[in-house]
């Protein structure tokens, strides 16, 4: 792979996870899960393998299904997974690590990363700063500035995994595989936790 498809497999990637976590997947965002449109390579690493795998056979379920009724299925998983009441997941980084307070500090420790590489909170997340699909966002970020080659953006990445998305996600997509009910969540809590390791490996090259 060249270069930039390999750019664009991590923030097809990236995109993906952000689509699927920040808040209850879109109508759209279902019918192009179920076209095939998304990418699902293999020989990456375990747990990108295993999501993929786990994401081509709820693909393969579904297929021929009312898109409206996939995605209703979706939302109420999504619903009872992360929103509530007392949702089992709570896909926040000051939630996972006991040196944080919950929604205080440490929440403010991890949008101050945000600060010291320029990047502030899209106003359209309805999350904290330290919700996962934020975290995400950042990652994302950094990754298209690598792309347009600012090397700078490799040393941010390295230094966010090390100090904040590798200390937490594992736990986090582990609990969600747990509670998931569709091979879709399933699938994402593995690609989740696939993804922090391979751009953590590769950040630690790069930097």
């Amino acid at each position: 792979m060249s270069d930039e498809e390999i750019y664009a497999a991590r923030l097809e990637l990236v995109d993906f996870l952000i689509e699927a976590l920040w808040d209850t997947p879109s109508e759209e965002f279902v019918g192009t899960l179920l076209s095939g449109e998304i990418r699902t390579p293999e020989g990456v690493d375990e747990d990108l393998d295993t999501g993929f795998e786990k994401l081509r056979a709820f693909i393969e379920e579904n297929e021929g299904r009312d898109v409206a009724a996939v995605q209703q299925e979706l939302n109420r998983e999504y619903t009872r997974v992360f929103v509530g009441p007392r949702p089992p997941v709570m896909a926040h980084e000051s939630y996972y690590r006991e040196d944080m307070d919950f929604l205080g500090t440490g929440k403010a420790e991890v949008e101050a990363s945000y600060g010291a590489a320029g990047w502030n909170l899209p106003e359209e997340y309805p999350e904290e700063g330290d919700f996962v699909a934020v975290e995400l966002a950042f990652l994302r970020h950094l990754i298209e500035r690598q792309r347009r080659g600012a090397e700078e953006a490799f040393g941010y990445e390295r230094v966010f995994l090390e100090e904040h998305m590798t200390r937490w996600i594992d736990d986090c997509a582990g609990d969600i595989i747990e509670y998931a009910d569709s091979e879709f969540y399933e699938a994402v809590g593995h690609l989740l936790a696939g993804v922090v390791e391979f751009e953590g490996e590769l950040a630690g090259q790069m930097a």
